[in-house]
Formats: structure tokens, C-alpha cells, sequence
């Protein structure tokens, strides 16, 4: 990427231009206090705010001259003539008012109404426009609660009608007319997308397409590949990506340090694997040293598939800080996994000749000031520990590279504390267990490098996925007592009963018990609630054979590696997401044994459970399933709180949209690089965008150089 180290004066603030959408809601017409607080509701607070929330649905109204043209039920316009009133016959009972077009009659349906402004609506002799759903009560014709009744003569209605979402005691007049006042205040702006690009896909100039969006003409201009909409979707994709592109810079400018290995560890690791790398990971290696190497700060993403190998990655990286001459530490998000890290890198730490200590909460005082004495003297290569290697008292003596295990459950301010320490800040990779969609990863971590493990080492068997129904358990049970009396291990996972780890488990507890009743003291019990000593034991026992069946929460869902392991339960299937089913079901097929995974299941299945359960039957690609979970979840929801990260859209939709994600994060980075300054027109342009768009922070990255 060009760079360009000259200082712009920093922006004083937003563009008068920009001033009247920034206003206080309450300035537009019709906006008082309880219509304030209803947009309030749907976060809507200014001017800027309403033009960016479009209408989600709409109503076509077909204008008829006579009744005998409806074909109810459906939603009509028709001019009419008022008869007579019918007064509510006792309480609770409606207001009707019976109208006519000449020949036949149609009667209006008011609840709750006021004589006077019925009356006044609606005086007897008088025509009226009037539109709503005709609908058929008892043969009779009748419409309840009108849309619209309009004085003859008036604008005319349009066949679709677009419609708002609601909150508080809004309505659509009131949001449609409030709308339509903060269009006016649009000031005509320059363009900020390739001209290139506008003309390929033939999208509406930026005031052309809030226009259009907010009068669609029909249903079809609901879609988010309709021109205007899909315009306006890339407006908020291209703002979002060029601030993490500028953040992304800024980033690489940070202080670093370059940290070239000589690759003499990593041949010696290499060369005590019974197999070679994968294309991925090779391409992985590369390049993490390429980052490291460079005198920026490393911030990258490892993102693989269950199984591809990212800890031998993250492992190699480590070996290239050593032999840089400094250290790694590689952090997890639990004690458990911290040790199982710990006790993987063992052998390899032995064939490449480096020191790997462990540091948890737990340790011995003794022992862990010894870690602590010999880490601040760089007697350790490599520290592998969890929230513990947060702490003050942990100093290294030349901190090269943090690897961060399952990076969403680490705070931001945790990860900061890591950076501060030793000085210059550490080069970071990431690895995420759970394979993300695209469109998903480049919105959450477009401001990292991303490497992806999209292949599985050789030798990882092939996993039978079979869905079987909650009747057949015994069943299960005996086939499963025939596999683990020949010596196979197997998981057995208790359902998500609800929101709740007691009941998840009293769940486990009890099919623990069963189980034990049945194949007696080879069966161990693991949970979130457990003390870590007892849950580490049982682990114990289960990785080194003392123990055949593992009951478990999804305390088990990440990082647990067992090769032995081949048979893998999972009780009310239906109950699980689908990325959380993959995770689980990556527990085994991690040995040279053939491995099975039953989804037990509780009939009747819902539409939903059935396509998750088949999805996860027909595939064993981690990529494909976070698709899937996406288009089933949707973005929000496949994202889930762990990753709340996520900005929110206004506009645009990540599931349908994902191309336009691609597509604004390779033109902002081209922007950048043609213009790092945004100093040019279409800069400039941009820059509006960002302010209009609310990304302050990209603002003052461009004030910094």
C-alpha cells in the first residue's frame, strides 16, 4: 500500500453541509414529543438517522371505479358516497358507517371511535375517498378501520404504498411525511464510488437512490438487489470497510519489530512429523514469517476449519520468534485448553530443542515464581498460559509474538495489556476455531490479515454422520457398548436444556449416572461447574485410556483433542446450533480410526432443526455449514453474542449482500492506495461519506497521516 507520511489539518468537525440531517429529530414537521420518543424506539434520533431507514414492506392498492370489481379479500381505493351512521348499539360495539358507490354498499367498521370525528369525516351526503382491505362479514361487504379517507379531489393514492416498521404510538402518515421532510434536507453531494463501478452495475446517484427507496413501486423494489437499495447497501459496506482499511493502516504503522527466523527450529519440528503441510498451511507459514519479517506489527487472523491444523501453525510462528531471538506466548480462553495446548507442543517443543512452560491460575507459588523468574530472563521460549499471562507480575525478557486461542472470549482491554507489555508491542495472530462466512469475516476483522485453512492434513478419517430419533437411544447404547468393550472411546453430549447451566446440568448428571449404571467405572462426567482439578482428571483419564466414555456439556465443545477417540453422541441434536454441532462433532476423526457421530433427536422436528440436522449429514465443510447457519440464523444470530462486535447495518443485509461486502473492501483498500490522503475529488467525496456514515475514527486516521 502507498503510504504517505504528510500531515492534513485535522477536520475541525462535520461539514456545514451535512448540518441539517444532524439535527434533533423533533425539527422535522409533524415530530412532537411521542413521536419522537416512537422513533427513539426504532434509533432514530436525527434527520440522518430517518432517510437511512427505509420502508421494509408495502401495500398495493388497486383503484376501483365500482364495487362489484373487488375480490375480497383485498386491499382497494374507490370513491364513495356517505348514507347514514350507525351509532354502536351497546358498549363495546362498533360505529358503522354504510357508504355506497351508486349500486351497491359497502360499510366502514370503526372501534373506539368518537362521534365527533367520525361525523366530521365522514358527513352523511358526502364523498369520500377511501381505502383499505375490503373484506366479506356474513355476505356483506365491509372495510374496518379505513388506511385512508380523503376529500375528493385530493392527492391521488399510489397503487403501492411503502411501509415503515413502527414503535410507540407512531404511525405511517406521521413516519412517511417525517420522511419525505428529511429528503428535502439532503444537500446535493459529490460522488464517492467508481465511476467505473456505478456504470457496471447501473446504481442511481446517492440522492437518486434514497428517492427511490423510499417510494418503491412495487415489491420487487423491497429487494436488496434492487439498483437503488443495492446502492445504498454499498454506501454503508464501503464507509464500514475504508475505516477499517485506514485502521488497518494505521496498524501497520505502529511501532513493531521485524522478527526474520532463519527457519533452523521450524526444519527440525518438520522433520519429526510423521506427514508434511498442506498447500494451506504451507501458504499460512509463509505468510505469517512474510508479516513478521517486516518492520510493522503483525495483526492477522488464522481462521481454519476443524481439524486443519492451525495449532501447528500458530506452533511454527512461535519457533520463528525463537529463533528471531525472542519469545511466544500462546494464550486459551480456559484452563483446560491451556494445558491441552501445553501438552500437544510437548513433543514437538522436544524435537526442536526449545523450552515450553505453562502458567495458569493454579500453579504452586514455588513453581510459578520459578516460571516467572526464568521467563523474565528468557530461559523460556514459549509461555502457554490463560488470563493468568495478563497479570503485571508476568514480564518477558523479549516478547516477539502473542498467539491468541479463540480471540472472542479475550476482552479488548485484556488484549491491550498484552501489547503493553515488553515495550515494543508484539506482533498478534488470532486463530478462531470457528469457520466464519466471508462476508462476515472481512465486517469483523477487515482490519487484519486473514489467512485461511481451508484443508485437512492427511490422515484425518472421514466422519459418518447419522440422525437417529430419541425412540432408538437403547439401541445406541448397546451398539455403543459392543464398540467400547473392543476398545473404542466416545463422547456422549447432553442437550442444552435451556439458557441455563444448572439445567444443562442436572442433564448431564443424569445420563451420567445411567450410563454408569450400565458400563460402570469407565465412564468419567465433565462440566462447566466442576472444580478444575476434578475436571482435568477426568480428561485425564479419558485421554489415556482408564476411562472409555466421557459424559459432557459443551464444555467440550472447543480444543479438546483425543486421536483415540472415534464414537461422538449428541442427545437432543435439535437443540444445538449448527456451528456448535460441527465443533462438537470435530472432536473425533482426529486418529487413524474409522469415527462416528449420532445426532439423537426428539420428534416431531420443526422445518429449521430438520435442514440443520441435514446440512451437517450431507457435509463435513466447516465453510459450507457457516454459510448454511448464516442463511438459516442470519447474520445477528450466527454471529451470536461471543462475537458482538459486529456493527449493525442499516441497510445492508450480510446474507444477501455478501458480494457487496467483497466488492467495498478491495475498492476502499484501492482508494487508499491511489489516494492515502483522500485529497483528491472523489477523496473528498469520501470523506462526506465517512462523516455521513458516523465513522468519526476513520476521520481523525486520515487527520494522523
Amino acid at each position: 500500500m502507498a503510504d504517505d507520511s504528510s500531515q492534513l489539518t485535522p477536520p475541525r468537525g462535520r461539514p456545514a453541509v451535512l448540518f441539517p440531517l444532524f439535527a434533533g429529530v423533533e425539527t422535522l414537521p409533524g415530530i412532537g414529543p411521542r413521536a419522537a420518543e416512537g422513533l427513539a424506539g426504532l434509533g432514530v434520533t436525527r434527520p440522518r438517522d430517518l432517510i437511512l431507514t427505509l420502508p421494509q414492506n408495502g401495500i398495493s392498492r388497486r383503484a376501483i371505479d365500482r364495487l362489484s370489481e373487488a375480490r375480497p379479500p383485498e386491499v382497494i381505493s374507490i370513491t364513495l358516497t356517505i348514507s347514514r351512521h350507525l351509532p354502536p348499539s351497546g358498549r363495546g360495539r362498533p360505529w358503522r358507517v354504510v357508504t355506497s358507490d351508486g349500486t351497491q354498499d359497502l360499510t366502514l367498521v370503526f372501534f373506539h371511535a368518537k362521534e365527533a370525528w367520525v361525523t366530521a369525516q365522514m358527513p352523511v351526503g358526502g364523498q369520500r375517498i377511501v381505502s383499505g382491505k375490503i373484506e366479506l362479514f356474513d355476505g356483506l361487504a365491509q372495510m374496518v378501520h379505513p388506511d385512508h379517507i380523503l376529500a375528493v379531489g385530493a392527492q391521488p393514492l399510489a397503487a403501492f404504498e411503502p411501509i415503515y416498521p413502527l414503535s410507540g404510538a407512531l404511525t405511517q402518515r406521521v413516519v412517511a411525511n417525517a420522511a419525505e421532510a428529511a429528503l428535502g434536507r439532503v444537500p446535493p453531494l459529490a460522488e464517492w464510488i467508481d465511476a467505473a463501478l456505478l456504470a457496471r452495475e447501473g446504481w442511481p446517484a446517492f440522492d437518486a437512490a434514497l428517492a427511490a427507496a423510499h417510494a418503491p413501486g412495487s415489491r420487487a423494489a423491497l429487494a436488496p438487489t434492487d439498483p437503488a437499495r443495492a446502492r445504498l447497501a454499498y454506501d454503508e459496506l464501503f464507509a464500514h470497510q475504508l475505516t477499517l482499511a485506514l485502521l488497518r493502516r494505521e496498524r501497520r504503522r505502529a511501532p513493531g519489530r521485524a522478527s526474520p527466523g532463519d527457519g533452523r527450529l521450524r526444519a527440525k519440528a518438520l522433520s519429526a512429523l510423521p506427514w508434511g503441510l498442506t498447500a494451506a498451511q504451507e501458504r499460512a507459514v509463509a505468510e505469517i514469517a512474510g508479516d513478521m519479517a517486516a518492520p510493522m506489527r503483525m495483526n492477522r487472523l488464522l481462521q481454519g476449519d476443524v481439524g486443519s491444523g492451525k495449532t501447528l501453525v500458530a506452533w511454527l510462528a512461535l519457533l520463528i520468534a525463537v529463533e528471531a531471538g525472542g519469545q511466544g506466548v500462546l494464550m486459551a480462553p480456559t484452563e483446560i485448553l491451556a494445558r491441552q495446548h501445553a501438552a500437544g507442543l510437548a513433543p514437538w517443543a522436544e524435537a526442536a530443542g526449545v523450552r515450553v512452560a505453562t502458567l495458569t491460575g493454579r500453579d504452586r507459588p514455588d513453581a510459578r515464581a520459578q516460571i516467572l523468574a526464568d521467563l523474565a530472563a528468557g530461559l523460556i521460549d514459549v509461555l502457554v498460559g490463560t488470563h493468568a499471562v495478563f497479570q503485571e507480575a508476568v514480564q518477558f525478557a523479549d516478547l516477539r509474538l502473542a498467539v491468541i486461542d479463540e480471540q472472542h472470549r479475550f476482552g479488548v482491554a485484556q488484549r491491550m495489556a498484552l501489547g503493553a507489555k515488553g515495550g515494543v508491542p508484539p506482533d498478534v495472530l488470532v486463530m478462531t476455531a470457528t469457520p466464519i462466512p466471508r462476508s462476515l469475516a472481512l465486517t469483523q476483522f477487515g482490519d487484519m490479515e486473514l489467512s485461511v485453512l481451508d484443508e485437512k492434513p492427511p490422515g484425518r478419517q472421514p466422519i459418518t454422520t447419522t440422525i437417529v430419533p430419541d425412540s432408538r437411544r437403547e439401541d445406541i447404547i448397546a451398539r455403543l457398548g459392543k464398540a467400547l468393550s473392543e476398545g473404542a472411546r466416545a463422547y456422549w453430549v447432553c442437550p442444552l436444556v435451556e439458557e441455563s447451566e444448572v439445567s444443562d446440568l442436572t442433564a448431564a448428571e443424569e445420563r451420567f449416572r445411567n450410563l454408569r449404571a450400565i458400563f460402570g467405572d469407565s465412564v468419567r462426567l465433565v462440566h462447566g461447574q466442576m472444580p478444575a482439578e476434578a475436571r482435568d482428571a477426568a480428561m485425564a483419564d479419558f485421554a489415556s485410556g482408564r476411562a472409555n466414555l466421557l459424559v459432557a456439556t459443551t464444555v467440550i465443545e472447543v480444543g479438546v483433542d483425543v486421536p483415540a477417540a472415534t464414537i461422538m453422541v449428541i442427545e437432543r441434536a435439535e437443540s444445538f446450533g449448527l456451528a456448535q454441532l460441527h465443533q462438537l462433532r470435530g472432536r473425533v476423526g482426529r486418529g487413524t480410526g474409522a469415527s462416528f457421530c449420532i445426532l439423537l433427536y426428539q420428534p416431531p422436528l420443526g422445518e429449521t432443526a430438520t435442514r440443520r440436522l441435514g446440512i451437517l449429514r450431507e457435509t463435513e465443510d466447516g465453510f459450507r455449514i457457516a454459510e448454511e447457519d448464516m442463511a438459516i440464523r442470519g447474520a445477528g444470530d450466527a454471529i451470536g453474542t461471543a462475537q458482538s462486535g459486529l456493527p449493525r447495518f442499516r441497510i445492508a443485509d450480510l446474507e444477501r449482500q455478501s458480494n457487496l461486502m467483497a466488492l467495498a473492501r478491495s475498492d476502499a483498500r484501492a482508494l487508499l492506495e491511489g489516494d492515502p490522503q483522500l485529497a483528491s475529488s472523489r477523496g473528498q467525496a469520501a470523506r462526506h461519506l465517512l462523516w455521513l456514515m458516523e465513522q468519526d475514527k476513520a476521520i481523525r486516521l486520515i487527520a494522523a497521516g
